[in-house]
């Protein structure tokens, strides 16, 4: 391949600054011309990894390891897997995270198929080490985060790997043809999380093949669905663009006089003029004060002036070398030419870069209370709050949460200077500056710190000049977004102090409520909480008692069918009191008995059979259950014995569904 030009949105091409010629050769390749052998899976790395795995399935034969194509499935994704997960990937379900968790459940699967007993994926991680670990220290540095990682994922899919694969080899034994529905396999990957490729997989093996095109119908459906509405095209970054490079003057001053230079409509579509006609739209300036959104803070707001016309910004994006302002025509006309005042709004601006500094030394402190395998995952800055997303696999308790929200107060409360400067990117790094995976960094970095070197990181975002002028910070929520990330969010300045004068008035009004004063408050709370769950023992038991009587009542209107008591009837309560209705049921009629109760909780409908051991290979619960439950909607199993049902919505169709019960004895009987 020979890589020489970008390809923008509209077809056109620029050359790249730095063409390549890419041979395809690799590391395996090469290893395997030096090491004289006749694939890349009989190189020293994989035949090592690969007789691991061999070990964990029961093969020991060298010459059956390197012949089992599961076992090179495997050997090649753990080495994915681990480096992924080294360089801060953990599994989730968007993006690179998503990758990642379809690369060790592809290799998961491959165990299954060997019938690996037990976890054995992470297992394979000290092994790598060895191999790798000399070349790649970072692999040794984090291998326990990555044999941590891995051994959660496996447990996680243990056990939807083998309910999904029973289901799947179910359901391709109910397929007429060679075909499993597009429908099928959407249910299984939506409803039970099994990835549609190991689905592919497994119907190769048996000759059939996934109707891809319909999986995919029904995935855009369910996208389609969940797909936030917005006011302008989420691709404008891709659709406009302009040669001309924005000179960006916002970090010394919030307004500045510019040239436009273009506008576009919301579509991204060029226009000779913003006006009455198109009043919703896209200006691009020469040189401008507005952030554009990037490295998650937003981007800025506030006002572009001119003789002729006034432009309200609403958002500030990138594209390319240049910022686009989104916004809403107000006044007048604007055009190509024009000299315009642009204005952020300086409060909006003010509680976004606290909120921004505040991060910083929110990761730096997480870092010092966790630990330094913390990484940022993702942020959300703007003038309301902040959102931090960060790897940790363990909850954040209240006491470390305390520790974290104390350091970074600590540095507010110091008023350091917020100091940054300019440096290579490789000497910004060596120098003790924190790099976020997956940004993108140019030879020449931004790098801010704060603290005294408390927190020190690559950011082209906007800050506050000391950190006394993030006022206050305060911790509003944490708990985990994904396997192994978790989140923060939090306020700073006036919404800190704001947030804390609720928190007081609701203790006091929980405490007028309660006529104690705030000291006593917790006592008092504590105290109730006693009672009510006393109260609710006393409830369920005086329930129990009633459910035992009404069992009792209903023995009268069991039929004989065949020298069988049958009884099927609708008792009150919910599903705990109707189970407890059946047990009294079963103890107190003599000889063989069937019993079939419905019940109706908060509009849905439960069933429960059950018959005695003897009678069960005569009359099965389950299998009456799968008769009767449809009627009412209801979905279910259990075993010969017992067996239950829940969840239907046809209530009007109980009596119904008892009858049917009847029946079903009745034929079966007579049969």
């Amino acid at each position: 391949m020979f890589p020489q030009f970008d390809r923008n949105a509209d077809g056109s091409m620029d050359s790249l600054p730095q063409p390549g010629v890419d041979t395809g050769m690799g590391l395996e390749r090469m290893a395997v011309i030096l090491q004289g052998v006749h694939s890349n899976y009989e190189i020293d790395l994989f035949a090592r990894l690969m007789r691991e795995a061999g070990n964990h399935a029961g093969i020991t034969d060298q010459k059956e390891v390197l012949n089992t194509a599961s076992l090179r499935v495997i050997a090649d994704h753990i080495r994915s897997s681990a480096f992924l997960i080294a360089d801060g990937v953990l599994p989730g379900n968007e993006d690179r995270a998503y990758v990642l968790r379809r690369i060790i459940r592809r290799g998961l699967r491959h165990g299954y198929k060997l019938n690996i007993k037990g976890d054995f994926f992470h297992k394979l991680v000290p092994v790598l080490v060895e191999e790798m670990g000399d070349a790649y220290p970072l692999l040794s540095e984090r291998a326990d985060e990555v044999v941590k990682a891995l051994a959660d994922e496996e447990a996680r899919f243990s056990e939807t790997l083998n309910q999904g694969m029973a289901l799947l080899k179910k359901e391709l034994g109910d397929v007429s043809g060679t075909t499993l529905p597009g429908d099928v396999a959407f249910k299984l990957y939506d409803t039970y999380g099994f990835p549609v490729d190991l689905t592919a997989d497994v119907a190769r093996e048996l000759n059939m093949e996934v109707d891809q095109a319909g999986f995919d119908v029904a995935m855009e459906e369910q996208r389609a669905r969940g797909r936030a509405a917005t006011s302008f095209s989420t691709s404008l970054g891709q659709k406009i663009s302009v040669k001309d490079k924005v000179e960006f003057c916002g970090y010394e001053q919030l307004a500045n006089n510019a040239q436009v230079i273009a506008v576009f409509d919301s579509e991204g579509e060029p226009l000779s003029c913003l006006d009455a006609g198109n009043d919703s739209g896209v200006v691009v300036l020469n040189q401008t004060a507005f952030y554009a959104e990037s490295g998650g803070q937003v981007g800025d707001v506030g006002a572009l002036v001119g003789k002729a016309g006034r432009f309200a910004v609403t958002d500030t994006q990138i594209s390319g070398d240049q910022y686009l302002h989104i916004g809403q025509l107000t006044q007048g006309v604007i055009s190509p030419g024009d000299i315009l005042e642009a204005s952020v709004d300086e409060l909006t601006r003010s509680k976004t870069r606290a909120n921004h500094s505040a991060t910083h030394l929110l990761h730096a402190a997480l870092r010092d209370v966790l630990g330094d395998h913390v990484q940022q995952k993702g942020s959300l800055v703007n003038a309301e709050k902040l959102r931090f997303d960060f790897a940790h696999t363990a909850i954040v308790d209240a006491q470390e949460l305390q520790r974290i929200e104390d350091l970074v107060n600590q540095q507010v409360r110091l008023n350091s200077s917020v100091n940054t400067q300019l440096l290579g990117y490789d000497e910004a790094v060596q120098g003790g500056a924190t790099a976020l995976f997956g940004e993108k960094y140019g030879d020449e970095v931004r790098v801010l710190s704060m603290g005294d070197g408390f927190s020190m990181e690559l950011c082209g975002g906007t800050h506050v000049e000391r950190t006394g002028d993030i006022g206050l910070f305060r911790i509003v929520s944490e708990g985990g977004i994904a396997a192994g990330i978790r989140r923060i969010e939090a306020v700073t300045g006036g919404a800190a102090l704001e947030l804390i004068r609720e928190d007081q008035q609701d203790l006091i009004t929980v405490g007028q409520t309660l006529k104690v004063s705030r000291r006593e408050l917790v006592n008092k709370v504590q105290q109730l909480v006693a009672e009510n769950k006393d109260l609710s023992r006393q409830l369920e038991q005086m329930g129990q008692q009633l459910a035992a009587s009404k069992g009792t009542d209903l023995i009268n209107e069991a039929v004989q069918i065949n020298g069988i008591s049958v009884l099927a009837a609708q008792v009150e309560g919910d599903n705990k009191s109707m189970m407890k209705v059946l047990e009294s049921l079963l103890a107190k009629v003599q000889g063989d008995v069937l019993v079939v109760l419905a019940v109706v909780d908060s509009g849905k409908v439960g069933l429960a059979a059950a018959t005695n051991k003897a009678l069960s290979q005569r009359l099965s619960a389950a299998e009456l259950l799968q008769t009767v439950a449809p009627v009412v909607g209801a979905k279910g199993g259990g075993r010969p014995d017992l067996a239950r049902a829940g969840g239907g919505d046809k209530t009007e169709a109980v009596e119904q569904a008892l009858a049917a019960a009847r029946e079903w004895v009745e034929d079966k009987l007579a049969s």
